[in-house]
């Protein structure tokens, strides 16, 4: 194991938060900032996609309030039921502390699942229609909120000796793998390459792609990006593959089975 601090080590040492309300002593943190900035890129992006397409800002509006609460919604309740329902079930009230952190992307991307779902219906629109117009954003989202994680030293990754590790001075001495930096990176390369297969419109003429898509690339790189992680929690380590690699798998294969149905429904239309 790496132990040891060298001169090529990247010294991490950001204070989660940036300053404190006076009068209400609360304090404004980076990782809540990130996902600010997350929702308000993503609000843009979609608005111009939108309005090409003739919606209206109204439209918009109700589709944002959707997807923002099923993401709020899904990831606490996610992280309660998958990594600590003990925990929860013994203090139910603080499953609303969403103050005190704990939310898991993996339920954040079923509520907004969920919220689709729900919006489309409401909109007498097919679910993987609006599918694909919440997939192109949705990684700009991820971009910031590990971003934010960054900022927080959380999810930090195992010992290396890479002449990029991190320390990060809040947790311990040890360069690190900067795994939430690697899944920012990665969601921002994503998301240009789904804006730019975006313009390519005949790649629009099955609902689905760019869905499964999403689906199918972002969750195999958490897929391999966990190996990278320590451990979120302790029953993780006893465990073949942790929690957020298992979480990940029936995303893959949702994905992969949305893109082979369109493949096959392309070739028919051809034949």
């Amino acid at each position: 194991m790496v132990s040891n601090l060298t001169l090529n080590d990247i010294t991490w040492k950001i204070d989660p938060e940036i300053f404190v309300i006076p009068i209400i002593d609360h304090p404004i943190r980076w990782y809540g900032i990130f996902w600010l900035l997350g929702i308000i890129l993503c609000y843009r992006v979609l608005r111009s996609i939108l309005k090409n397409e003739g919606r209206t800002i109204e439209f918009l509006d109700q589709l944002s309030m959707y997807i923002v609460l099923g993401t709020i919604i899904g990831a606490r309740l996610g992280h309660v039921i998958f990594y600590d329902p003990s925990y929860y079930l013994n203090n139910p009230l603080k499953i609303f502390a969403i103050w005190e952190g704990g939310l898991a992307s993996h339920g954040g991307g079923i509520g907004i699942v969920i919220a689709i779902y729900l919006f489309a219906k409401k909109q007498q629109l097919p679910f993987l229609h609006v599918a694909d117009r919440i997939a192109l954003v949705v990684p700009l989202a991820g971009a910031c909120i590990r971003l934010g994680n960054l900022f927080n030293s959380e999810m930090i990754g195992i010992a290396t000796d890479l002449p990029w590790a991190f320390v990060f001075t809040h947790i311990d001495a040890i360069p690190r793998h900067p795994a939430q930096l690697y899944e920012a990176l990665f969601c921002f390369l994503l998301f240009t390459v789904l804006y730019r297969l975006w313009k390519e419109k005949q790649f629009r003429i099955n609902d689905g792609n760019y869905f499964s898509l999403l689906l199918i690339l972002l969750f195999s790189f958490r897929f391999l990006d966990e190996f990278l992680k320590v451990n979120q929690e302790h029953f993780e380590d006893s465990l073949f593959i942790n929690m957020g690699q298992i979480l990940s798998l029936p995303f893959i294969v949702i994905g992969l089975c949305v893109f082979i149905y369109n493949r096959f429904k392309k070739s028919l239309k051809v034949n």
